[in-house]
């Protein structure tokens, strides 16, 4: 449920934010017309992410054996993939994104045609749909179904809220903080999820294992017990980790996270808007 709720928490506002962004624009711009054709390409966003969540979801389902074991460890690599690219990419670009959204907003007014607006609204909030669509499947491979589900939910519901307020000039939020501290918290998940991508892949022998189990406290502490299941939701806590999951963990930690804090910002502007005459 853990998992499930810091995704949604950060993508949903990542999406509420570029939908604010394009929004505020145009209302800056006095084009209160191309404020439907937004919301249309946003609507368009969610329909895609739902579906591809069902696709998702119905294949793993379909599958068996071995072959299901393949599948869940390479879509849980996967998403590892994207998670890590994502958070890091976002903490170092997240100055830009304000003047591209307005510069591509700038662009496709200069249209004349609102298809322009609905294309942009699609893609910016569909790309964070898809992702969050891969980001639930994976995190639902370490909890219950109804676990995941209630997570996203109530981490939607709170993007959701969070965008509204701020949409509306009526709540300040500190958006360095909170993306810093998620950023955080979203590589942790990830490092989680490729241990349990790496699991699955022993688990088909399609990788080595080495060392079966470098400890065991499952005695001490079980990863289905009420607080061994919360860690394992939250940290990817393993009772019993082979050698490779642990290896692959801590690099990744190590790797993502000083790469996360210490590695320069990008120094690339965006293009100023064109006014518009």
């Amino acid at each position: 449920m853990g998992q499930s709720f810091i995704i949604t928490l950060r993508e949903g506002l990542e999406a509420a934010l570029i939908v604010a962004i394009i929004l505020a624009y145009l209302r800056q711009m006095d084009y209160p017309k191309g404020i439907p054709a937004v919301w249309l390409g946003v609507a368009g966003a969610v329909a895609l992410s739902l579906a591809a969540a069902a696709v998702i979801f119905v294949l793993d389902k379909s599958l068996e054996g071995r072959v299901e074991e393949i599948f869940e460890g390479m879509a849980l690599l996967l998403a590892v993939g994207v998670l890590g690219w994502m958070v890091v990419w976002m903490k170092h670009q997240a100055r830009h994104i304000k003047g591209r959204l307005e510069a591509q907003v700038q662009d496709a007014l200069h249209t004349g045609s609102s298809v322009a607006l609905v294309g942009l609204a699609f893609v910016a909030v569909g790309r964070e749909g898809l992702e969050t669509a891969l980001f639930l499947f994976a995190a639902s491979e370490t909890a219950a179904p109804l676990e995941t589900l209630a997570g996203g939910l109530a981490g939607l519901a709170i993007a959701i809220a969070l965008g509204v307020a701020i949409n509306r000039g009526s709540r300040r939020l500190k958006l360095g903080a909170f993306f810093n501290t998620t950023g955080v918290l979203l590589i942790i998940v990830a490092a989680g999820l490729l241990a349990r991508g790496i699991h699955e892949l022993q688990e088909a022998a399609v990788m080595p294992i080495l060392v079966e189990h470098v400890w065991d406290i499952n005695h001490v502490l079980s990863d289905e017990s009420g607080a061994g299941g919360f860690m394992k939701g939250i940290l990817g806590y393993n009772g019993n980790p082979s050698l490779v999951e642990v290896m692959a963990y801590g690099l990744f930690l190590a790797v993502t996270l000083a790469y996360f804090f210490w590695f320069p910002r990008g120094s690339a502007r965006p293009r100023a808007p064109r006014q518009a005459g």
